[in-house]
């Protein structure tokens, strides 16, 4: 089961917006990103190589947390930038008690809009033996995953 860590970055961004009153001038922004790592010292490593090819400049970590996400819902060719967060409640039956419990889980899904990530849960979950309650769809602060990727597969 991989583990997921949300990184926060702080740096100064061009603005690039031509409707931006402050077009061309420099902004300190906070940025959040996500990589799949075995610890929070692989997780600062990957962050850091992973932004040293997109920011120009100083920046910061802020923070480093383990992300409670039970799973990512992605396809790798997809063109959609962003990414939501998909709350549920899933049936569990307690053998032991004999009983049936809901345990909250958080996904994330690369979509275009909330209707558009609703759609592709449902469509990833609808095989699912497990009755589940959608609790909550929402807009992530997350831009982009950072995967893990093996040397060998680094290579080629």
């Amino acid at each position: 089961m991989a583990k997921y860590f949300e990184c926060k970055i702080r740096y100064e961004k061009q603005i690039t917006d031509p409707n931006d009153k402050d077009c061309g001038k420099l902004k300190k922004v906070n940025e959040s990103y996500l990589v799949d790592a075995l610890s929070y010292t692989e997780a600062e490593a990957r962050i850091v190589k992973e932004v040293a090819q997109y920011i120009k400049g100083e920046y910061s970590i802020t923070n480093i947390k383990q992300a409670k996400i039970a799973e990512l819902i992605f396809k790798e060719e997809d063109l959609c930038e962003d990414w939501f967060t998909v709350k549920i409640k899933i049936t569990v039956v307690d053998e032991e008690r004999g009983i049936e419990r809901l345990v909250p889980q958080t996904l994330l899904v690369r979509a275009e809009s909330v209707e558009d990530a609703l759609k592709r849960f449902k469509d990833a979950f609808k095989d699912t033996i497990s009755d589940y309650v959608i609790t909550s769809v929402s807009a992530s602060p997350i831009l982009e995953y950072f995967k893990y990727e093996t040397k060998a597969v680094a290579e080629n």
